[in-house]
């Protein structure tokens, strides 16, 4: 698994780690079932202390995206027919709706950008 970790970014580096797994995950890139590297081969991997991983998976599991077990290690969770949206994603979202508005996108426009950043999200 290939992480592309900004060290210079504000965003804590543990967030960076789990929203590229989310990312993977919603992009098809990581398949439900799918054994995740464990906590220390990616700390090695990505140059960042084992805390930091365990942070991100911690939180991958709290919000569901990955499940452990120990003969199987952790795995990528099934989400098929799941359609619950974290509490942190909505309040970032609405966030980030304020922002556009606020910068004068009307709601058509909104949708518009929404719609194409999904389809470069597909590809």
């Amino acid at each position: 698994m290939l992480l592309k970790l900004d060290f210079s970014n504000s965003v804590p580096i543990y967030q960076q780690i789990r929203d590229q797994i989310v990312q993977g995950i919603a992009s098809g890139e990581l398949e439900p079932g799918e054994r995740m590297p464990t906590v220390r081969a990616l700390s090695d991997e990505c140059g960042v202390n084992v805390m930091t991983i365990q942070k991100a998976y911690t939180l991958l599991k709290q919000e569901g995206y990955l499940v452990t077990d120990r003969r199987s290690g952790t795995t990528v969770a099934d989400l098929s027919g799941r359609r619950r949206i974290p509490a942190a994603t909505k309040e970032g979202l609405k966030l980030h709706l304020s922002e556009l508005r606020t910068n004068g996108f009307s709601d058509e426009e909104i949708l518009d950008l929404v719609s194409a950043l999904l389809k470069g999200a597909k590809q």
